[in-house]
């Protein structure tokens, strides 16, 4: 397995599989427009592919680094790869990368049912720091925001 960051809009096949993993994970997908206008048009946006050993993405993490602060837009595992370790590694990944461009926290929000997802972030660190009542809809659901200080 590696984790790769991609960098071209014009990548179908891996923006492809993005979209894919999206729909498969979430009730609000992004849809893919709004990922390749994150691609062309902003400085801050990164995109990170974990791809098994035929080359298949099978996981992304969709993050923003601001200044000394990384938010953690979205991350997804193909269903079938799921609670395997594999968020941990991207997650580890890009952590790393984003430090060595010069964050020194990360920020980002989850469904408050989204027990799996609690898991994996306390377990790197990340702690609840407030709620957004009502942010998510389909359904209708408090978000909890978490961030890790310092790494």
């Amino acid at each position: 397995m590696r984790v790769d960051r991609l960098t071209d809009p014009h990548a179908d096949a891996d923006i492809d599989a993005v979209v894919a993993l999206e729909q498969e994970s979430f009730t609000n997908p992004w849809p893919r427009d709004t990922l390749v206008w994150e691609l062309v048009n902003s400085d801050v946006t990164r995109v990170y592919l974990l791809r098994d050993a035929e080359d298949r993405a099978i996981a992304f993490c969709i993050a923003w680094i601001i200044f000394d602060e990384l938010h953690i837009n979205t991350l997804a595992v193909s269903p079938r790869h799921r609670r395997q370790g594999l968020a941990t590694v991207l997650l580890r990944e890009v952590m790393a990368e984003a430090a060595r461009e010069g964050a020194r926290r990360a920020t980002l929000e989850v469904r408050a049912s989204n027990t799996a997802a609690l898991e994996l972030y306390g377990q790197l660190g990340f702690r609840v720091t407030a709620r957004r009542t009502n942010y998510y809809t389909n359904p209708s659901e408090d978000a909890l925001i978490l961030w890790r200080e310092e790494w």
